[in-house]
């Protein structure tokens, strides 16, 4: 066989990873199970084993033009009609690679701009999502068609446009679509600096000032944007942050008068290694879903702070703690949330 065929032949290859914990929560409210938008959810007392994640994936190389994923995803998150964990398909795509210079085109489940990169440089997704994901601003996935690639080679400039169903892994339910747009560039070796903006269009709602039939409608699309920038240097140090506001129109309708809502939050992090095996990491977000200032007690700040410990290139161990703060309500100081954890993640 010549090296052209050999290289044209199909091949694949299978990768797993799994990370869970055991978990104490060791501060938490008598009235947690009100609050909204908590990250680190369960209350005071709760214990246990945990299961966060399992990836199950296979990568296939069609031919040099065409590659292909498929992925399955199961989590304590996800739960089966009968309460056992549950396992959905994450990623089904096929990528068209070099459809034309420098350019790839996929269609298909596949993942989305918003943090694709600064997940990457943060590395630490068995402790927790970045900001957009754990706080449900963009769907990590969604089913789309997108295009990829470079710009040009000076400060590594790259695009991702995508335009998809906006309903994550979920089937389609409705007309609306989202559109989004992804810069990035790396000025210097292992600085990454990038813009994000998403345009999500939903249905218009009625105009609650407009009482003569027919009653007349307001938009309600939602349009999100963020910037992120992030050095790393391998077993060395890492620093990154992050920051991101969501306008949605008319998003607060109360009595005859009506607002937009505008949410934001910013996620800054740190690692440091001492060596190649042992770091330390830490991690602190801001998040206020309604910046009016007729909206109060809803604001949180979350923390990190662990260790990370290499026992091998696939195996880390991490003991860490988990520290959510959040707005007092009216009348109600609301106590912080601490949960001790002992995370383990291997892959394959």
């Amino acid at each position: 066989m010549n090296l052209k065929a050999q290289e044209n032949k199909p091949k694949g290859k299978i990768t797993a990873y799994t990370f869970g914990d055991y978990y104490y929560k060791i501060l938490a409210d008598t009235g947690f199970a009100k609050l909204k938008d908590v990250a680190n959810p369960g209350e005071q007392g709760m214990n246990g084993f945990k299961i966060r994640r399992i990836y199950f994936t296979y990568d296939y190389d069609i031919s040099e033009k065409f590659v292909a994923r498929f992925r399955l995803e199961a989590d304590e998150a996800a739960l089966t009609s009968n309460g056992k964990t549950g396992v959905f398909v994450k990623d089904a795509y096929l990528t068209w690679k070099d459809i034309f210079k420098g350019s790839d085109f996929t269609f298909g489940i596949q993942p989305t701009p918003a943090y694709e990169i600064s997940e990457s440089v943060w590395g630490n997704r068995f402790l927790e999502k970045t900001i957009m994901d754990l706080r449900g601003i963009v769907s990590s996935r969604d089913l789309a068609v997108s295009l990829k690639g470079k710009i040009t080679e000076k400060f590594g400039l790259k695009y991702w446009l995508m335009f998809g169903n906006g309903s994550g892994n979920s089937p389609e339910s409705d007309k609306y679509k989202r559109l989004y747009a992804h810069l990035s560039l790396s000025p210097i070796n292992n600085l990454t600096i990038t813009l994000y903006s998403d345009i999500r269009f939903r249905p218009e709602i009625k105009d609650p000032a407009d009482t003569i039939a027919p009653v007349g409608t307001l938009p309600n699309n939602a349009q999100t944007s963020g910037i992120f920038i992030g050095f790393k240097e391998k077993d060395k140090y890492m620093i990154g942050g992050e920051a991101f506001i969501v306008n949605l129109d008319n998003g607060v309708v109360s009595g005859m008068s009506v607002r937009d809502k505008i949410t934001f939050g910013y996620s800054v992090f740190a690692q440091y290694w001492f060596n190649p095996k042992f770091s330390l990491v830490a991690r602190f977000d801001g998040f206020d879903p309604d910046q009016d200032v007729s909206a109060t007690g809803d604001s949180r700040t979350f923390s990190i702070f662990g260790i990370s410990y290499k026992l091998n290139d696939k195996v880390i161990i991490s003991p860490n703690v988990v520290y959510e703060t959040y707005e007092a309500k009216t009348g109600w100081e609301i106590k912080p949330s601490l949960t001790g954890r002992f995370t383990v993640f291997y892959n394959f």
